[in-house]
């Protein structure tokens, strides 16, 4: 059956209190942040300074540029057009000859439909020259997943798992790929769908944990030594950093509900930017080795309406001088996306399996199966599903 809507607000109604009572605590934390970020920008360079002299791993953020330009620490764009046909002419000013690269994924996941456990895990990319001619890049790669593969029988770590971290590995891999076919490339630049700061495998065995530590390293050891800019972009987040760095210095109240991008979001027009930051994030970057201290990260506003995106960039790229230019390419890229860079959006459409797909892949691994004499059989629901499509 379907939801009843009368039903769902009745209930609503009845516990508006405490929805309210969550709200105005929220907005109260979140007003004494903000003011905590006015005092923080308003302080003079050497007093600054000298608040933020504490060893790492204890801030959570470290500014990295002067606040001395910003208008209420944050860095206006000044990108105003009239309209779409301008801020299009604004784009191949800045993005002809610069090929951007993104790599996404999706998987089928182990099921009932199987006698026996597979899986299938697809990675798609784009790559874009920017060219007169048009000329673009897309394909994808598979890789079919046995039960030995799934660790199938190690009741420590679930089946699903397994598959996600081949995808991440698949995606990381392909990035490392290109990067190593075009060092030194210069207008070139890399989107990675996610965080460069692997905090979410905090909540993972030691194992695994190291497993998405090392894939990230390989991102980022590659991209400083073939010199190709890196971007994780990350649309809606929720990291702290900025947020713990406040609390550190002023003394304020646990903030659970609060991020980052609430804290800068008001301050923001469309194409504005924070300061660059230094993640001193706590614990995860300890398992970084020599990247410990070399990821950074600034929020952009890349829509009218929403909160900004982060922006994690290798400090590289920073230390190289072309830390606007390449910004300038992100903002490029999110407004052919609409508010979300293309090269990321299209990778996502070159790598999504859709519920033919799905039918396609037991279809073929039911037929190989048959002919190399494996006892492999669909469910008798998958089977009626296929002969109904």
């Amino acid at each position: 059956m379907t939801l009843k809507p009368s039903q769902i607000l009745q209930i609503l109604d009845q516990k508006r209190d405490s929805f309210s009572k969550f709200d105005i605590a929220a907005v109260k934390t979140l007003q004494q942040y903000r003011a905590a970020l006015e005092e923080f920008v308003a302080m003079a360079e050497e007093e600054r300074l000298d608040v933020l002299a504490r060893p790492m791993g204890q801030l959570g953020a470290r500014p990295l540029e002067s606040f001395g330009k910003t208008v209420g620490g944050i860095f206006p764009a000044g990108l105003v057009w009239q309209n779409r046909e301008e801020s299009l002419e604004w784009v191949r000013d800045r993005l002809t000859g610069v090929t951007t690269f993104a790599v996404d994924g999706s998987q089928i996941y182990p099921g009932k439909d199987l006698s026996i456990p597979v899986a299938l895990v697809q990675i798609g990319w784009f790559e874009n020259a920017h060219r007169p001619d048009g000329r673009y890049l897309k394909d994808i790669r598979v890789d079919v997943m046995t039960p030995q593969d799934l660790q199938v029988g190690n009741s420590g770590e679930p089946v699903d798992r397994r598959v996600s971290m081949r995808r991440f590995e698949m995606e990381c891999d392909r990035l490392v790929e290109y990067m190593q076919a075009n060092p030194g490339a210069e207008r070139c630049l890399l989107f990675f769908d996610g965080s460069l700061v692997a905090t979410f495998a905090r909540a993972f065995e030691a194992s695994t944990r190291q497993f998405y530590i090392d894939c990230t390293l390989r991102l980022l050891r590659a991209s400083e030594r073939y010199r190709v800019p890196l971007i994780g972009y990350i649309d809606t987040s929720y990291a702290d950093d900025v947020t713990v760095m406040l609390k550190t210095l002023f003394e304020l109240p646990d903030a659970n509900t609060i991020h980052d991008a609430q804290l800068f979001n008001r301050a923001m027009q469309w194409g504005d930017r924070t300061p660059l930051f230094l993640c001193d994030r706590l614990d995860i970057l300890d398992s970084y080795a020599e990247h410990r201290d070399r990821i950074t990260f600034t929020y952009l506003k890349t829509t009218h309406d929403n909160f900004p995106a982060r922006l994690e960039i290798p400090l590289w790229v920073a230390e190289s001088g072309r830390l606007e230019q390449i910004l300038d390419w992100v903002r490029a890229e999110v407004i052919v996306g609409g508010g979300y860079p293309y090269a990321i959006e299209t990778a996502d459409q070159a790598a999504v399996l859709q519920t033919h797909d799905r039918q396609t892949f037991f279809r073929i691994l039911q037929d190989w199966a048959d002919q190399q004499q494996l006892n492999l059989r669909l469910s008798r629901k998958m089977v009626s599903k296929a002969r109904r499509r």
